[in-house]
């Protein structure tokens, strides 16, 4: 789920590795000019509106790091060890086809069809998951499931234009940031009382069995939503002709020079990203290293305390808690500034404590080291990522044309989803491969060539601003 408050000001929600990480960058722009609030619904209907948002959201977050506490069980009662980081990786790529679908479809038809199939979907993966008989019908549950989480995360951004006041949208979004503090706290230790008491099964029908109520309460909002969508716009050099959605065939270059045919212009995007192009292609390759480093990491910390520490689920979970915890923290500060710094330094700040927290998590393959030190050091790595994601975010506001936002916007978070999958992924089949030949230790060889890529981001800090101080 993503959720957070698209300003300056922002908190990022922390993510977890089982779901698409919380984004701080602003909501999506439509191809089309955002329609004024509702008149239909009233203060009341827009707070039942809200309370179901948030309890969606509450559920994103508390499923997330739930899967991830119980996943570890879940891999060994299914026989599948070594598919375990592909049930993370394949909701992470999955979730990108439901973002790309829903920006086009909430333009054209409104939030409500999207959400709503975007909820189906969701729910549907978790029954699959949650029956599952083997390792193959959960990946394809969290590959279901993805999609339906990329659809309905984009779609409630949709619904806060259309329901809200432009005034009220900082609140709403701080909700959804704060929806994520209470399932950090106590949804790792519920989830391992779940899997040793009940079931791990438990996990995946206890969501889907919530999620239904709570998206009930967003019913009003989305047929007001519906009746109020407006009609297709007009561009001006088109004679009368009306808008179909269908992206134009020229786009301003990213020097803001002649437009350029749309391949091209994605050409250039995608070199610039690639070679850290200063400005804001050197922001996106930044989210995507801190992404990929940070899940590549935290996907295997739960299995490394389960499988090799032989903590129970809930303990191991804790590791996810104090990552959660330490991410929020850093987050409030740099959300107030309290540190007074620039946005590149911010960046440099976060990527060293990102890490030392990875460095220093590579002692639990220590058996005499104690877990909870280990655990120490990973809220480092959380208040790393909270120091870097909103500044990221502000950066992409500050560093796109106004007219581009949503593009700048959606490349950061298509970017971060697609990092996490490929390094959940190429994780997995490193640790596996190199746990044949020297067991234990693999797991510290992965966490270092993770913090490899954190160590990149604190080199490429300087080249997130447009000129040198």
């Amino acid at each position: 789920m993503t959720a957070t408050v698209p300003t300056s000001s922002s908190v990022s929600a922390p993510p977890a590795p089982s779901a698409p990480p919380p984004q701080s960058a602003p909501p999506p722009q439509s191809a089309s000019p955002a329609p004024p609030p509702s008149g239909r619904l009233s203060r009341g209907g827009q707070r039942l509106v809200l309370a179901g948002m948030v309890a969606l959201c509450s559920l994103g977050a508390f499923e997330s790091l739930a899967v991830s506490t119980a996943m570890p069980t879940v891999a060994v009662e299914l026989d599948g060890l070594r598919y375990y980081t592909l049930a993370f990786a394949v909701a992470f790529a999955t979730s990108v086809v439901g973002m790309l679908t829903a920006g086009r479809w909430c333009d054209r038809s409104g939030p409500a069809p999207a959400m709503w199939t975007g909820v189906a979907l969701f729910v549907v993966g978790l029954l699959v998951a949650g029956t599952a008989t083997g390792m193959g019908a959960l990946v394809a549950g969290r590959a279901v499931q993805g999609v339906g989480n990329g659809l309905f995360g984009v779609a409630l951004y949709v619904l806060v234009a259309r329901v809200f006041a432009t005034e009220r949208h900082a609140t709403v979004f701080s909700a959804f940031a704060a929806a994520w503090v209470v399932p950090a706290i106590v949804g790792p230790g519920l989830a391992g009382l779940v899997v040793d008491h009940v079931g791990w099964r438990w996990v995946f029908l206890g969501a889907a069995v919530l999620t239904v109520p709570a998206a009930l309460l967003m019913r009003p909002g989305l047929t007001a939503a519906h009746e109020d969508r407006p009609v297709a716009a007009t561009r001006p050099d088109d004679a009368g002709a009306p808008d179909t959605g269908a992206p134009d065939t020229a786009v301003p270059d990213a020097a803001g020079g002649q437009p350029a045919a749309p391949p091209l212009h994605a050409l250039r995007l995608a070199l610039a990203v690639l070679r850290a192009g200063r400005g804001l292609p050197a922001v996106v390759s930044v989210r995507a290293l801190v992404s990929a480093a940070f899940v590549g990491s935290e996907v295997l910390l739960p299995l490394l305390l389960v499988h090799e520490r032989h903590l129970s689920p809930g303990g191991a979970g804790l590791i996810l808690t104090v990552g959660a915890l330490g991410w929020s923290g850093a987050s409030w500060v740099r959300g107030r500034d309290l540190l007074h710094l620039g946005h590149a330094s911010y960046v440099r700040l976060g990527g060293s404590l990102l890490t030392l927290g990875m460095i220093g998590a590579a002692v639990l393959v220590l058996p005499d080291v104690p877990a909870w030190v280990g655990m120490a050091f990973w809220v480092l790595s959380g208040s790393g990522m909270g120091l870097v994601y909103p500044t990221l975010s502000v950066l992409t506001l500050e560093l796109a044309a106004p007219h581009e936002q949503g593009s700048a916007s959606s490349a950061l978070q298509v970017a971060d989803a697609v990092a996490a999958a490929v390094a959940s992924t190429a994780t997995g089949a490193l640790l596996w491969t190199l746990h044949d030949v020297v067991g234990l230790p693999a797991y510290a060889a992965v966490l270092g060539l993770t913090g490899l890529l954190a160590i990149a981001t604190v080199l490429l800090a300087d080249r997130t601003r447009l000129v040198e101080d």
